[in-house]
């Protein structure tokens, strides 16, 4: 196990930054305050993160069936309905391929899908 510099002032040590020798005074770690400075800023220097990618936006209308409160009529990705009035969300859907109504999937699983926020 090396000997603590601290208690041995005669006993020279390199510098952790540049490797040249240490003029043994006290507690003094570095050989000059340039090589003192350059620790400083790689103790405390911000790691390079990659750049942030936030994927592209989508539209959840055209992903959501809606239903009127007035005559029952459900459209996907309208919001108003052909009387006129404002739709209701469903939640999310798409048509059915065989009869291409308008389909949510909560009505697929009975229910047991969380309902939209």
């Amino acid at each position: 196990m090396p000997e603590s510099r601290l208690h041995h002032d005669g006993v020279t040590a390199p510098c952790p930054v540049c490797g040249g020798a240490v003029a043994p005074s006290g507690r003094k770690v570095y050989c000059g305050d340039a090589c003192k400075a350059k620790a400083y800023r790689r103790r405390h220097q911000i790691p390079a993160l990659p750049p942030l990618v936030v994927p592209a936006g989508r539209q959840r209308r055209g992903l959501t069936v809606y239903e009127c409160p007035a005559c029952g009529n459900r459209t996907v990705g309208e919001q108003r309905c052909e009387c006129g009035s404002f739709m209701a969300r469903v939640g999310f859907g798409g048509r059915c391929p065989h009869c291409d109504e308008a389909v949510a999937v909560c009505d697929l699983l009975d229910g047991e899908v969380a309902p939209l926020a």
